[in-house]
């Protein structure tokens, strides 16, 4: 546990710490769930790092790098396709609606 560590040198802080006046009680069990909440924080710090270093250590090999690079690079080329259907579709529809005017002036256009 984390306070077997810190009571060494933890002398100074306590005599300055005692010297503060506390004007209110602190709940029952107090210190006891404040290591707890600093221990989980911990695990939940370890969890994810491992779980990075897993992800890390997995691209790390030839096979595992290149097929995320092949999957990375088709969602780019799928996104961007995807991108550029909805931009000529548009700009289809607004050039066409500009060439029925031209034609006839009278027509309204279509939105």
């Amino acid at each position: 546990m984390k306070s077997e560590q810190f009571e060494q040198n933890d002398e100074p802080l306590r005599r300055v710490l005692s010297g503060w006046p506390v004007e209110a009680a602190l709940p029952p069990r107090f210190q006891e769930g404040v290591w707890r909440r600093i221990e989980l924080n911990e695990t939940q710090t370890k969890s994810w790092t491992q779980v990075f270093a897993r992800l890390l250590a997995g691209i790390g090999t030839p096979r595992m790098a290149t097929s995320y690079v092949v999957v990375l690079l088709l969602a780019g080329i799928l996104a961007g396709y995807w991108q550029a259907r909805i931009s000529n579709a548009h700009a289809e529809e607004v050039l066409s609606a500009r060439y029925v005017q031209l034609v006839d002036p009278y027509q309204s256009p279509h939105h």
